[in-house]
């Protein structure tokens, strides 16, 4: 189907959405091209060029170019000829400019067309061309202006721009995903509620069926499912979004660090790159439980997988004694939640370089023990924050109960009481 039938027969919000944001992407590009010719406009290139003459004209162009693509065109193979001209642009200006706002420009420009893309795959391809190309055009900028090719010093220039293009990357695309999923979900709900509805006054009308009981019973374990999907669809915009936001922030404060004490920069861009695992893995995990699948791997795997993901590269120690037993899904993830969220906090902020988790059963009980070296703080201090109320909000919703000790010095403890169901796993591993 071409992509014209395909928008003309979205749902009113989808189609809404990439009409209001393509226009506000356009006006973000006209600002960002005028803060780019200012911030240039009395720099020189190749010694005596002035660089307007040759980024102005180039500027100008770009942004009727996209004008065209966004209010003119409206399939994709239409607009693959302003996407590559696109790319010229980019290098020409990437020459002729000292180089900042230049990734700005291409993340505006991605964002108009990840919008219009409805899987996954379109989006990568174009994420990571573009990253290829934006080194491509450093390079050759920089060779132009006399300062030679050299790999590392390219890469270690661009380093904050390719951060910010892959933060970019992430955040924008599974925004996308997540909205057009609620949508789906939503439109599939109202139609089983009005299929339940008629399936009600059938039944009134026929009398007591066993086969229309059967058949009601069928679209009510439906419903279930599809509020369950629901559900973890708003735990992946709070998790998720509440993960992302952490990174932005640990890796600004990272780039302000860099200078003055690398080694504490170090650790806060290990501690954004666990957090930036874990969202991902959240994410993988989410998306597979709402396409229908199961987890493959007991709980005790599960688990260890988080600790050894938590471990590799990241120089901390992590002692683990778990016992392996069954557990619905819900407890599941909220248990393989926590362990993450537990030891990125314990590193963000405390600082802590080992950990002792323990997961046991007791009769009609399970217990879990996260504890880290962290430097903790006085207990009357403590404030639970968005990651330490979603904590205790869920271990209630699933019957069970939270507690945190911590003392000055003396790092931090997280303790969970939840009921066991299940039948004990006597498999040895």
């Amino acid at each position: 189907m071409p992509v014209k039938e395909k928008r003309e027969n979205q749902p009113f919000e989808i189609s809404t959405l990439i009409s209001v944001g393509s226009g506000a992407i356009f006006f973000l590009l006209v600002f960002v091209g005028i803060l780019l010719a200012v911030d240039n406009w009395n720099l020189t290139v190749f010694g005596t060029i002035r660089a307007w003459q040759g980024y102005l004209p180039v500027l100008l162009v770009l942004l009727a170019e996209n004008a065209v693509k966004i209010w003119a065109l409206k399939t994709f193979a239409q607009k693959i000829a302003c996407y590559v001209l696109d790319i010229l642009c980019l290098i020409v200006l990437t020459i002729f400019t000292n180089g900042q706002l230049i990734s700005t420009l291409y993340i505006v420009i991605l964002s108009e067309f990840y919008l219009g893309q409805e899987k996954l795959g379109g989006s990568i391809a174009m994420g990571v061309a573009s990253i290829v190309i934006f080194l491509a055009a450093r390079a050759i900028s920089g060779f132009l202006n006399g300062d030679g090719l050299n790999l590392v010093s390219l890469i270690t220039g661009a380093f904050n721009d390719l951060l910010l293009m892959a933060l970019h990357f992430f955040v924008f695309n599974f925004a996308i995903q997540i909205y057009r999923k609620n949508k789906e979900l939503a439109a599939m709900y109202k139609e089983l509620s009005e299929s339940n509805e008629k399936l009600r006054g059938a039944y009134e009308e026929l009398g007591e069926s066993n086969e229309k009981l059967r058949v009601a019973y069928g679209r009510l374990q439906e419903t279930a499912a599809l509020e369950e999907r629901q559900r973890i669809a708003k735990d992946i915009h709070d998790t998720a979004g509440h993960s992302i936001t952490t990174i932005i922030m640990q890796t600004e404060a990272a780039k302000l660090a860099v200078g003055g004490d690398p080694a504490e920069a170090k650790r806060m861009i290990a501690a954004a790159n666990l957090q930036a695992k874990n969202a991902l893995e959240e994410l993988r995990e989410s998306v597979h439980l709402l396409s229908g699948g199961t987890d493959r791997m007991t709980l005790k795997e599960s688990l260890l997988s988080i600790i050894h993901e938590s471990t590799d590269g990241t120089g901390i120690v992590i002692r683990a004694d778990i016992e392996d037993f069954e557990l619905c899904d819900a407890k599941r993830r909220f248990l393989r939640n926590t362990l993450k969220e537990g030891i990125s906090n314990g590193l963000r902020h405390g600082n802590a370089t080992a950990f002792y988790f323990e997961l046991k059963r007791e009769g009609d009980k399970i217990r879990f023990l996260l504890s880290d070296n962290g430097s903790g703080m006085a207990i009357t201090k403590l404030k639970e924050g968005f990651g330490l109320r979603g904590m205790s909000a869920r271990a209630e919703a699933l019957g069970g109960t939270v507690r945190f000790e911590t003392e000055e010095g003396e790092g931090f403890e997280i303790h969970i009481t939840l009921p066991a169901d299940g039948v004990r796993n006597e498999r040895t591993r």
